[in-house]
């Protein structure tokens, strides 16, 4: 039995090492080149479906890495990775253009220590992404030249984590989720100054910045639930994430177009392994929902963090405000007894999802608003796949900003094993 733990233990750490060298960036967001980029609040792929629900509920049929309190609900082990593709349409008040982009969103692994009691889990996942192309154009003030403007960002943070959660008492639970955060940010600025005939004037020049980040996190989450009747529970739930001050060093040069990455090549040298901080604002989150058992679920809940508070890795601060995200939430199965009908015992999916973003440019708030679908569809008696779509809006083309609408698909399997802790009978 032992041996065999070992060889399935084995196997996760090496899917986590392979899927930690393609992890992918899924944000293709303009919006994403302020700050630290765009903030996942949407969870996992069944919480996607949903409204990003997932403080107050979550089955054991998927990894929660929403609320660790939860996952004292996977009394099986659980490995469990998606897949996400995001197709945005942007628009401001003269054209259009569309762009897209994806990748690898987490993968998840809970392990039932002791089943119903302690819970066990690890994984990778995305704290921010930065995905960005932007050409502005300008005019030079008092004078007839152009100013033309390219400005470029890739990366983020990610984070590898462990999560444990504990039924303290009947019906209410405690979690911690412990997260090694990693990764790196890269911003470019070239700029090109042009005369009135199109001809370059002077010199093109470009700003490289390069900030990596490696730090701890850490996540509270508590969990009750009260029996209204036989088959009806209401759930109750809260988080708080704190980030705090996120160490790391950064890289910034100011040379000519292709040449402020290198440290070798001529140039301005502004900052060379240079220690610091970002310091992220923490997060808070409540909800409720009302489950009915193995029938339906419905719930709204909430999310918090102030972005005021937020300083870039040069101390300065943003004109950011507090991020708020509202969603409401509803599942339901037809009929999980339905052996015979693959859809009846698949899960359906629906929400709604407002966001008030943390971007507040030309005196407007940057909101995104979207409707989400998802299913679970078993594979066997125990295994799924697993879908989620959401269609939105972020922006305005009002003050001369953006708008973009956007679909984005994740897709990803939850793989579940009932026999990983069971001990052997016969020889």
């Amino acid at each position: 039995m032992l041996r065999k733990i070992g060889f399935k233990m084995l196997g996760v750490f090496c899917t986590l090492l392979l899927f930690s060298e393609a992890f992918g960036q899924n944000s293709s967001s303009i919006y994403s080149g302020l700050g630290v980029g765009e903030f996942g609040f949407g969870g996992q792929i069944q919480n996607q479906g949903m409204g990003g629900l997932g403080i107050s509920f979550g089955t054991g049929w998927n990894a929660n890495t929403v609320n660790p309190a939860l996952t004292t609900r996977n009394t099986i082990f659980n490995f469990q990775a998606s897949l996400n593709y995001k197709r945005i349409q942007m628009q401001n008040s003269a054209e259009k253009s569309l762009v897209d982009g994806g990748g690898l969103s987490y993968v998840a692994v809970s392990l039932p220590v002791k089943s119903g009691k302690f819970t066990s889990g690890l994984g990778l996942g995305q704290i921010s992404s930065i995905n960005y192309r932007l050409k502005v154009d300008s005019p030079v003030t008092n004078s007839e030249l152009t100013a033309n403007s390219y400005l470029e960002g890739d990366g983020g943070i990610s984070e590898a984590y462990v999560n444990f959660g504990f039924l303290l008492a009947k019906n209410l639970s405690f979690g911690a989720h412990a997260s090694y955060l990693f990764g790196s940010s890269i911003r470019s600025n070239q700029l090109l100054v042009f005369d009135k005939q199109g001809v370059e004037v002077g010199r093109a020049s470009e700003y490289y910045e390069r900030v990596n980040v490696s730090d701890v996190a850490f996540k509270l989450g508590a969990h009750y639930y009260f029996k209204t009747s036989e088959k009806t529970n209401l759930h109750l739930g809260a988080i708080y994430q704190k980030f705090g001050h996120v160490n790391g060093t950064a890289f910034a040069k100011l040379a000519p177009i292709g040449q402020a990455s290198s440290l070798k090549t001529d140039g301005d040298l502004l900052a060379n392994n240079v220690k610091g901080s970002i310091y992220l604002p923490n997060r808070y989150g409540f909800g409720l929902s009302i489950e009915k058992i193995n029938k339906f679920v419905i719930g709204l809940e909430g999310q918090y963090q102030d972005f005021s508070q937020y300083r870039n890795f040069f101390g300065q601060p943003l004109s950011l405000q507090a991020a708020q995200k509202v969603g409401l939430g509803f599942q339901i199965v037809p009929d999980y007894m339905d052996f015979d009908r693959l859809l009846n015992r698949a899960t359906y999916r629906v929400g709604l999802e407002y966001l008030q973003t943390p971007f507040f440019i030309n005196q407007t708030d940057i909101n995104d608003i979207g409707i989400n679908f998802g299913t679970s569809i078993p594979v066997n008696q125990l295994s799924l796949v697993n879908l989620a779509v959401k269609v939105g809006r972020r922006g305005t083309v009002e003050n001369g900003l953006i708008r973009e609408g956007y679909v984005n698909f994740s897709l990803g399997l939850s793989l579940n094993d009932n026999s990983w802790f069971y001990k052997r009978v016969f020889e």
